[in-house]
């Protein structure tokens, strides 16, 4: 009997198990199992699992977004492209070979296997269970496999060191490259080209994992007045502490970014419209107190827009730029929705 012909169809729900069961195999299995629930977002990961990436069990978040952060990011999109095809159901079965992070930084072959256990009367999963299972040893001794003899292994050794060296300059360069086509040359945070890629690819998060996601548009009020009265050098100067300023307010999550001008957006990842309402509070706030290098006071408006299923990025940008702009009209130096 095939693999396949012992499972039960994808979005076939099994036998009653009370969740006390599950948890006590869970943990007594010594590879990593891992047990997801669709609707809240909550990840159990047995002991296993971190003992195998090295870290103390229990220590990370129970959220998926933890997974999605170990894996390698060369492998990340085919992961998660296949992710989505199991549970969209254009797959039958979810299993695949990619690298996981570990503690210590470098990265493990694991091989990730799950199945849907439950589902919602309209066919979409409500709960997985999954296993990472330890290949790392398998692929190091495919790859020794290569090299027949001494000799030859020291030549392909010399020759790997002598690509590795070249790719990591190589490498260095790309990023460099990309550092310099994705960030903005005056201020130095998130160019108009990165800001459009990282929101796009937040939107698919927040709709892949049910997560809340807002963005803040804000720009300087009466900015044109100091390029009148006293230059452009002086406003130049501005946006570049205004940027420093409003960047030491924000998690290492989120995005600064310039759209253009003196208007620059916040993305917020996994933070709800009120939440993105006591940010922008607290950097308008701390603009008024603390104020920047300029002749003229600075104040600053906002305008807020939380994700909406089935929303467009550009849609999402558009509801935020005009809740900026009814901010402007209103009076300036206020927050609108």
């Amino acid at each position: 009997m095939n693999e396949d012909s012992e499972r039960p169809p994808q979005h076939q729900q099994l036998p009653d198990v009370t969740d006390d069961v599950v948890q006590t195999i869970i943990d007594l299995v010594s590879d990593g199992i891992w047990d997801w629930h669709v609707d809240t977002g909550y990840v159990y990961r047995n002991a296993g699992w971190y003992r195998m990436l090295g870290y103390e069990p229990h220590s990370l978040d129970n959220d998926v977004l933890t997974w999605e952060s170990l894996i390698h990011p060369e492998d990340l999109t085919r992961v998660m492209t296949h992710f989505d095809d199991y549970l969209g159901g254009r797959s039958s079965s979810y299993r695949i070979e990619y690298r996981c992070r570990t503690r210590d930084g470098d990265y493990l072959w694991i091989e990730d296997s799950a199945h849907i256990v439950t589902s919602q009367p309209d066919g979409s999963p409500a709960r997985m269970i999954g296993a990472h299972r330890d290949i790392h040893d398998k692929k190091l001794n495919f790859e020794t496999l290569v090299s027949t003899n001494k000799s030859l292994a020291l030549l392909v050794d010399e020759c790997t060191q002598e690509l590795r060296r070249a790719n990591e300059e190589l490498q260095r360069q790309v990023e460099e490259n990309r550092r310099l086509a994705e960030t903005d040359a005056l201020t130095q945070v998130a160019n108009r080209y990165r800001l459009e890629q990282t929101l796009r690819r937040e939107c698919e998060r927040a709709k892949r994992f049910n997560h809340p996601l807002s963005i803040v548009t804000l720009d300087i009020d009466e900015f044109k007045q100091i390029n009148d009265l006293y230059g452009h050098c002086a406003g130049d100067l501005t946006l570049v502490e205004l940027a420093s300023q409003v960047k030491h307010q924000l998690r290492e999550v989120d995005t600064l970014a310039r759209w253009g001008g003196d208007e620059f957006i916040l993305i917020l990842p996994n933070t709800p419209l009120q939440d993105a309402r006591r940010v922008a509070e607290k950097i308008r706030t701390h603009i008024v107190e603390v104020g920047l290098q300029t002749p003229l006071p600075i104040t600053l408006s906002f305008g807020l827009a939380e994700y909406l299923p089935g929303e467009g990025s550009h849609q999402l940008l558009n509801r935020a730029d005009g809740a900026l702009y009814r901010a402007k009209r209103l009076g300036k130096n206020l927050i609108s929705e």
